[in-house]
């Protein structure tokens, strides 16, 4: 009996541990930095639009006159579209409409619910008919992180969707969280374990196989539209990238920047990045 219970005491924790992390994951985000497209001096409208699920979100829309091409950009996992709004300053200036929205259960779009990519396809899609409502034609897509998850899952159901950069999108969704699990303090002989675990309990709430919606197994259907890949080689987030690029079927690119991290590429080479997402962009819609 005592065996029992010193055996059955860790099984307890661990799915403790993941039941906790599956709940602190896919939790609701508020916004924590408020910005404007105002700031940098350009024209918007706020705008609503429905999700494919009918859920309501919330976004900016920033057009360019006379341009039917436009790009859609992805924030990151607890983010916002306030965080990256400065990038449309030189995307506006390249003569592209742009479009920034909150992710489902983030910021101003309505949501209690974050689903690592498997709902916020929806989202996309939503987006990409809003766009299409205003004339675009060409429509590129420019995740990171958790909205090139996004990206990487949407488009291979959207044929709207002509062009894909992503920045720091994790082949699977274990390894980032494992990766996440080791930040907190978790060993690392553990950690893959535990996001297993996590994903595992995730799943059973939502009531799907999230293990079937990683960008691994998704990214070989986005051909024969091209996608452009950037990552750091210092990324903890995406340890087994070669896997994702791998997958990838041509038209692909990719930018590989040594001593860099987790969607630091912007920060680190602010001007090449601009110019490499500009000329793919030109190049592709």
């Amino acid at each position: 009996m005592i065996l029992a219970l010193w055996l059955l005491a860790p099984a307890g924790l661990l799915l403790a541990v993941g039941l906790g992390l599956s709940f602190y994951m896919t939790r609701r985000h508020h916004l924590t930095e408020i910005h404007s497209p105002a700031e940098y001096g350009l024209d918007f409208e706020d705008i609503a639009f429905q999700a494919a699920d009918g859920l309501m979100l919330r976004g900016w829309f920033i057009p360019a006159p006379d341009s039917d091409r436009a790009i859609l950009i992805l924030h990151g996992h607890g983010g916002s579209m306030d965080y990256d709004v400065f990038r449309a300053r030189y995307l506006h200036a390249a003569g592209f409409n742009v479009m920034l929205f909150d992710f489902r259960a983030h910021g101003r779009s309505e949501g209690r619910k974050a689903t690592f990519g498997y709902l916020e396809r929806r989202d996309v899609l939503g987006a990409v008919q809003f766009l299409k409502s205003r004339a675009a034609r060409r429509i590129g897509l420019l995740g990171f992180s958790y909205g090139g998850i996004a990206a990487t899952l949407s488009a291979p159901i959207c044929p709207d969707i002509a062009a894909i950069i992503t920045d720091g999108v994790p082949a699977r969704i274990r390894t980032a969280i494992a990766a996440y699990c080791v930040e907190i303090g978790l060993p690392r002989w553990l950690s893959p374990f535990v996001a297993w675990l996590t994903i595992s309990m995730t799943s059973l709430r939502f009531g799907t196989n999230l293990f079937q919606y990683e960008p691994v197994r998704w990214v070989g259907k986005i051909a024969p539209r091209p996608i452009f890949f950037i990552h750091g080689d210092l990324d903890q987030y995406c340890p087994d990238f070669d896997d994702l690029y791998i997958a990838a079927n041509e038209p692909k690119e990719v930018w590989r920047l040594p001593g860099v991290g987790h969607t630091k590429a912007s920060e680190t080479y602010p001007e090449e990045f601009r110019r490499r997402v500009i000329g793919f962009f030109d190049k592709n819609l």
